[in-house]
């Protein structure tokens, strides 16, 4: 009996899967009927994903890598091609919201992390899993962003975050108008307020280190109820994600029953 699942038969890469929109995500696309390769730093967090992947019958691939690390991120494309062949379906989650602070006070070894993180490795794994989408014929590829982007002065204190966020739409769609006619295609998300290990973090930091008003920023979201939980975003991301859509800007607070604040997305 053939697998009547949307995503039967197709493989799909998660970054950043072992917590949060990355865990909820690999999850979502396992329950659609994708086969999961998994990327994250936590081997036991990956683990417990794959875990949970495989009790929905669906394979799992979990990779270790250091994608702050540009030596990590070409090994790691070149073990995702190793385990899978290809992926079909990639979702460039993983990112780091710091440093964060006044510009000028900041660490610029923490600046480059940042970028190669959130931006370049993005970019790299791209570049490496593209050929076998565009041989195959059939691709998905969306990145992970923020609302942030829409409004850059609402998060004073979150200056690389915000930078980086911007320059990945830019190559997301770019990148979209590149693969016209292929039959890939490529997708921006931005989240929404997820209430995330990210989100919990800067609650935690010292207001005076990274600003007062970005601190109260994320503590009022929380303490509001404004957070949405990772499998409602998921679940979002997973619908627009079957369309055939590309070069476009997904906003989850544009779903129905979502909320998304542009100045406290992701």
């Amino acid at each position: 009996m053939l697998d009547d699942h949307p995503l039967a038969g197709r493989t799909a890469l998660v970054t950043g899967a072992g917590r949060g929109i990355g865990r909820a995500t690999a999850l979502a696309l396992a329950g659609a009927g994708a086969d999961l390769v998994l990327l994250a730093r936590s081997a036991d967090q990956l683990a417990a994903v794959a875990g949970e992947i495989r009790d929905l019958g669906r394979t799992a691939h979990p990779i270790r890598a250091d994608l702050e690390d540009p030596r990590g991120v070409r090994s790691a494309g070149d073990e995702v091609l190793d385990v899978s062949g290809g992926v079909d379906i990639l979702v460039n989650n993983a990112a780091r919201v710091a440093p964060l602070g006044g510009t000028a006070r900041l660490d610029q070894d923490d600046i480059l992390d940042a970028l190669v993180l959130n931006v370049l490795s993005a970019v790299a794994l791209t570049s490496a899993l593209l050929p076998v989408m565009v041989r195959r014929g059939w691709g998905r590829i969306v990145n992970v962003s923020s609302g942030i982007v829409a409004r850059p002065e609402g998060m004073v204190g979150g200056n690389v975050y915000v930078t980086t966020k911007a320059a990945l739409e830019a190559h997301t769609v770019n990148l979209a108008a590149e693969l016209d006619g292929t039959g890939v295609t490529a997708n921006v998300y931005r989240p929404g307020t997820v209430d995330t290990a990210m989100q919990e973090w800067i609650r935690d930091q010292d207001p005076e280190r990274i600003g007062e008003a970005l601190h109260q920023r994320f503590v009022s979201s929380h303490a509001e109820g404004r957070l949405i939980t990772p499998e409602r975003s998921a679940a979002v991301l997973l619908e627009r994600l079957l369309g055939d859509g590309t070069g476009r800007i997904w906003d989850v607070a544009a779903a129905p029953g979502a909320t998304g604040d542009p100045a406290r997305s992701r």
